[in-house]
């Protein structure tokens, strides 16, 4: 889906158009960095929380190209934080990148926006982040964040890291060549069960607007070339017991770090994907395995999960059932099984709300 509007290259270049008279008056960016904000192109991963704040900013400032990237669609519960979004998106069920491209084409007709409704994996990220100057993360797993950065890392383009759950924020601009990249700090993607979810911890909304302005801000500065006043160290917020931190993780870009130093993308890796999330013909199920040992033990997804619906279990397995059409399936080893549905983007989504990715 692509909304064509009016390329940035019609406008004029002795004229900068009204609306962003704001922008034309703050000096850092004035009518040149206007400008290159009209000829610049950006990609957005995940269209929830933070992609809409994101999406919402770039499009309102005038970035002349944004491709929205997401595979989930709307329901009641997103009304909270997901600001593009309103109680006829969830009953209709839009597509999240559908429904936010139809609002933004609305804000501002100058914009070229290109919505795509489907799973970023290993087969398309290659051609979905590229082409672009930026890649802006509004994800909410950290294994699409290392498929952003291993495209990243392979293409030399930018990135910037967000995450928010409960109260708690963090986002680190990535940029390949000066900065650590994704991998020289975590090296791999935490264990699954190893991190609160929003659909486990919750989520207010405020942190969600925080850690997003300060993405678009950042972004920005990326954009139009200012690169002195890129902040590269990694914020971090908890609004509710007012805590904050920046980190300076310059000395964290290891020498023998397997993206950025070694050059091996092994999220680019076919083989970790296939391994990891196998449909079940026949069964109506998709089981998925994570590459990394469980952290939580059965006991303790039965008390994480029982306030969020049905649970049952016995020494082998646990079933938890949060709605009458889907059952989880969790394993002593980490396997899960996704029972009633059959899509494996659709599974993996049910899989990141609850399990974490």
């Amino acid at each position: 889906m692509r909304i064509v509007q009016l390329p940035p290259d019609e406008i004029k270049p002795e004229t900068v158009p009204s609306r962003y008279s704001r922008h034309v008056l703050f000096k850092p960016i004035g009518e040149t960095g206007q400008r290159t904000l009209s000829q610049s192109r950006v990609a957005i991963v995940g269209l929830g929380a933070l992609g809409t704040v994101l999406a919402n900013h770039m499009v309102r400032a005038g970035v002349g190209y944004v491709r929205l990237i997401d595979r989930d669609f709307v329901e009641e519960s997103n009304l909270q934080r997901q600001m593009l979004y309103d109680e006829e998106d969830a009953r209709q069920a839009q597509p999240k990148a559908a429904a936010a491209a139809a609002k933004l084409a609305r804000i501002n007709s100058l914009v070229d926006i290109e919505a795509h409704v489907g799973d970023l994996s290993l087969l398309n990220a290659d051609d979905l982040l590229t082409g672009v100057d930026l890649i802006l993360d509004g994800t909410d797993n950290f294994s699409v964040r290392f498929l952003i950065n291993d495209v990243s890392v392979k293409y030399g383009i930018p990135w910037i890291y967000g995450g928010a759950v409960a109260s708690r924020g963090v986002s680190l601009a990535i940029v390949p060549g000066q900065t650590p990249c994704l991998r020289c700090l975590f090296g791999a993607a935490p264990a699954h069960g190893a991190a609160d979810t929003c659909d486990t911890a919750g989520v207010i909304g405020p942190i969600i607007h925080m850690v997003a302005s300060y993405q678009a801000t950042e972004a920005m500065k990326l954009l139009i070339g200012d690169r002195e006043h890129v902040n590269l160290r990694m914020q971090q917020w908890d609004l509710w017991y007012n805590q904050y931190s920046s980190v300076d993780v310059a000395g964290a870009r290891k020498q023998d770090c397997p993206a950025c130093a070694h050059r091996k993308f092994e999220y680019l890796d076919a083989e970790i994907e296939g391994e990891t999330i196998q449909t079940l013909c026949g069964r109506d199920s998709v089981q998925i395995l994570p590459v990394q040992a469980p952290v939580i033990t059965l006991d303790q997804w039965e008390r994480r999960l029982s306030p969020l619906g049905g649970v049952s279990r016995n020494r082998f397995l646990l079933r938890f059932h949060p709605s009458d059409e889907v059952t989880l399936v969790i394993f002593p080893d980490g396997r899960v099984l996704i029972q009633g549905v059959s899509d494996p983007a659709a599974a993996k989504t049910i899989y990141s709300r609850y399990i974490g990715m």
